[in-house]
């Protein structure tokens, strides 16, 4: 791939139109010789505005000023001037403001909505966070749609961002090359286990999938990160899916797409509360073969009350900020000695 040149335009598309920065500012950095088909996405809306701006301003100093990859920013509303203007000048790449079809973004209308609207009084009555229809949406999107967003149609690659993280670590290399050229596919910093309440007959239409399609499952899988007994049950392991960084062509696959549409059509993305994170994980436990995982272990990093802090010489030569005793990594909640023990 050719270097990227000094100086070049930077480009904001806003739903549709592009607009083209007349005054971006000129590197006098040496260009750089390579860089991955990649992309930063970020699911916001514009009220918080001010903890995307954290989470940006903390991944363009540790990492991306270097390196000047692309941001596309989703919402189901059209994204006001304010966030347009408050994000788009902390980083000298591309930026894109992309809308989400109401389509993509609400309940389907074959759902039993007396099933569902009951789903989640349920969720309410046993202290469930998220048990409304916003959430279920978002986590509906993040499964089975975003990939397929027109501005993400062009990248391979994606690195998950969400408003309020903090990224504790300078990061002295590139996590999308280290994919690409070490063959990873997904990549992820805490694991732990998902809420039982809110995915109780997951793992069920999961095993009929399988009865259904057994040539999708991978014979080197991770079964046993995410099952204790051969995959008779699911252990709730999940990765955290707050931080990607992952082959979106994956997710595009045959495997994977009638792995969606299967659970899509079971309802319980509306009936529960199945998140993103374990339908992403138990895809990946099962569809890829495991040496395809990637615990990004350099990478310091923090998603509401969970911080994966680096340990010794990493925490040391990534000058890294976080406390090393707080780190989740091996507490009683993280799912990490199931991940060790598929090695």
């Amino acid at each position: 791939m050719s270097g990227f040149p000094v100086g070049r335009a930077k480009l904001i598309r806003i739903l549709g139109p592009i607009l083209i920065i007349l005054d971006a500012v000129c590197s006098t950095s040496e260009p750089l010789q390579r860089r991955a088909n990649a992309t930063f996405v970020m699911l916001v809306r514009n009220d918080e505005v001010n903890h995307a701006i954290s989470s940006i301003k903390q991944v363009e100093d540790r990492f991306n000023h270097r390196y000047n990859y692309p941001w596309v920013f989703l919402n189901d509303e059209p994204f006001s001037d304010e966030f347009v203007q408050r994000t788009s000048i902390l980083t000298d790449g591309n930026v894109s403001y992309g809308f989400i079809p109401k389509s993509q973004w609400s309940q389907p209308a074959w759902i039993d909505s007396e099933k569902a609207d009951k789903g989640r009084q349920t969720m309410i009555d046993e202290h469930v966070f998220h048990g409304v229809v916003r959430y279920q949406n978002m986590c509906t999107y993040n499964s089975g749609f975003f990939y397929h967003h027109k501005y993400l149609e062009e990248f391979r690659w994606y690195w998950r961002v969400e408003p309020d993280v903090d990224f504790y670590c300078d990061i002295d290399y590139d996590p999308f090359l280290y994919m690409e050229d070490n063959n990873k596919t997904y990549g992820f910093t805490i694991t732990l286990y998902e809420f039982e309440r809110t995915v109780r007959s997951l793992w069920g239409t999961v095993k009929e999938f399988i009865k259904e399609h057994p040539q999708y499952i991978n014979p080197d899988n991770a079964m046993g990160f995410i099952s204790d007994n051969d995959g008779e049950s699911y252990n709730m392991c999940h990765f955290w899916s707050n931080f990607e960084i992952a082959d979106m062509d994956f997710w595009r696959s045959e495997a994977y797409s009638k792995y969606f549409d299967y659970l899509y059509k079971a309802g319980g993305f509306y009936y529960e509360r199945w998140g993103d994170a374990p339908v992403h994980s138990i895809a990946a436990s099962l569809f890829l073969p495991k040496s395809k995982l990637h615990f990004f272990s350099d990478i310091g990093y923090r998603h509401s009350v969970y911080t994966h802090c680096p340990q010794g010489e990493v925490h040391t030569k990534g000058k890294c900020w976080c406390n090393p005793a707080d780190n989740f990594d091996y507490q009683s909640y993280s799912c990490m000695r199931q991940f060790d023990r598929i090695f």
